[in-house]
């Protein structure tokens, strides 16, 4: 897999840095309503649950499979209620994918995959990593599966700028100096609002994370499984915490990597982000310093933390030629250093970048930032950060009512990350002018009647801090947790046997580790 591929799905996992940062029987094939009262009730007020009988059709469906032209992957259309307080309304068409279960051994069932986001593609993950790079002995057991979320990828895609618009919009100066860098800002993020709103208004309400974890029990059911069996990383992690809470007793093997806190608001969600990038600076920084080609010099992690503020500061006042026309101003190359923070993989990869752009050259670091907005080389973008906020803006209320609020809460940026804090401050403001209005609120989920769910956190990860995780594992009664002691955005499959064998022997098994258990 090439660094720019690596890159790619580790932005994925966690894209929103950018933007902001958010009793049921088995097999009958009919949906159970929510627990009166539980938070996932309350949360979904504005789209209450219909009745058994009202999904009977999306639930009896048959799939047809076709080749999807990609060796061993078929692919078919999973349908589902635009609106489930609607069922007999407009529909929505979903993408999804499977490779079988390649044997030996008596097949366990489905494993749905999501790679995050929220607007990762799970469709591609599965393509591109899950089902050909998953251990050989989960795949030999189960049928690897995965559906592209309501608006995102191929299921009925959010859309809301072209290239070019897009283009204008990622070099907004995210850390405004004055009254007119204000309204420049709060000016882009109303474009974007309401780009999305004209050309995907009929979607745009209805691409909850609620929404989508109905969807997964729809795709459930037509896949014959009595329960659901799981992989969720970084926002996976919350739609399948989500599930459980609307679910709880058709939980299978959960394993949520990367975990979100769900009981958090989107202003401490963003504030709790911006320190993990910090957290994971100050580990890239200490490794750096003691190279001799360090960009940074090679000096203390601190000294480090200086430089790069010197660079992001000398790029605002003066951009960086790139060979194209687009030049590399402070927000990408904001945007460049944050992609390398999602895995240590990308550290020498960043080191070179910072150092060409240090020395007038910007393309290696404007290549990073183009990966991990998911922009082609013609100019057009994949729809990964308009799903994003579609997702995010629903599923909880904005952070700031008004740009005033998000200046008054900038310090407290500062103070989790002298680096990044200002601008990953601003950034939480694109939410302020949502077209459509929050159904979503901060709540524990405890899931409670769910069979054991494995959390798995990393103490250093960028993008979902390691204390998420830790929340997370306490609020489910069910919940168990596995620490990573390393670096990067997630653990599973990412070179630790420990973690790997303990999330391996959970998924195949279904016994957890036990509580505590730490790897390195």
């Amino acid at each position: 897999m090439d660094s720019r591929r690596l890159l790619r799905i580790s932005a994925t996992a966690l894209a929103a840095a950018g933007l902001i940062l958010s009793g049921c029987t088995g097999g009958s094939g009919a949906a159970a309503p929510e627990r009166p009262g539980s938070a996932a009730a309350r949360q979904a007020a504005a789209s209450p649950a219909p009745s058994p009988a009202a999904l009977r059709k999306y639930y009896g469906q048959k799939l047809s499979w076709r080749d999807c032209g990609v060796p061993g992957f078929q692919c078919a259309t999973l349908r589902a209620p635009l609106d489930y307080a609607k069922p007999d309304g407009p529909e929505v068409r979903l993408a999804v994918s499977r490779v079988r279960a390649t044997g030996p051994g008596e097949r366990i069932g489905s494993l749905l995959v999501n790679p995050g986001g929220p607007g990762g593609s799970a469709v591609d993950y599965l393509q591109g990593y899950a089902g050909i790079g998953y251990p050989e002995p989960v795949r030999a057991r189960y049928d690897v599966v995965a559906v592209d979320p309501r608006g995102v990828g191929r299921s009925e895609p959010v859309d809301c700028l072209t290239g070019p618009e897009m283009d204008a919009y990622t070099q907004v100066d995210q850390t405004p100096d004055d009254a007119a860098e204000v309204e420049a800002l709060a000016a882009s993020f109303r474009r974007f609002a309401a780009g999305c709103e004209q050309r995907s208004g009929a979607v745009l309400p209805h691409v909850s994370t609620v929404e989508t974890a109905r969807d997964m029990d729809i795709l459930r059911a037509v896949l014959g499984d009595a329960k659901l069996h799981y992989v969720g990383a970084s926002y996976g992690t919350f739609l399948g915490a989500t599930y459980a809470e609307l679910f709880p007793g058709r939980v299978g093997r959960l394993v949520l990597d990367g975990a979100m806190d769900p009981s958090l608001s989107a202003l401490d969600l963003n504030r709790d982000q911006t320190a993990g990038f910090e957290t994971a600076f100050r580990a890239f920084a200490a490794d750096c310093v003691t190279r001799p080609d360090c960009p940074l010099g090679t000096g203390s992690v601190a000294a480090a933390g200086e430089a790069l503020k010197k660079f992001f500061r000398a790029t605002d006042a003066d951009p960086v030629p790139t060979g194209e026309s687009r030049e590399l101003g402070e927000s990408l190359a904001t945007t460049g250093v944050i992609a390398a923070m999602y895995d240590e993989g990308a550290w020498p990869q960043l080191r070179e970048a910072l150092t060409r752009a240090i020395g007038g050259e910007g393309s290696a670091l404007l290549a990073l930032a183009d990966s991990y907005y998911e922009r082609e080389p013609d100019g057009s973008y994949a729809n990964l950060m308009f799903a994003n906020a579609a997702v995010n803006c629903l599923d909880l209320p904005p952070a700031y009512r008004d740009p005033a609020a998000a200046r008054a809460a900038a310090p407290s940026f500062d103070k989790v990350s002298p680096v990044f804090g200002t601008g990953l401050a601003w950034a939480a403001l694109n939410c302020t002018y949502w077209p459509s209005e929050a159904t979503g609120r901060p709540h524990r989920i405890t899931a409670d009647g769910a069979a054991p769910i494995l959390v798995v956190g990393t103490t250093r990860d960028p993008a979902t801090p390691y204390k998420w995780a830790e929340s997370l594992a306490g609020q489910l009664s069910s919940g168990t947790l596995l620490t990573y002691d390393g670096d990067g955005h997630t653990a599973y499959g990412r070179g630790s046997d420990c973690v790997d064998t303990a999330v391996n022997t959970y998924l195949l098994e279904g016994t957890p580790p036990t509580t505590g258990k730490r790897c390195s």
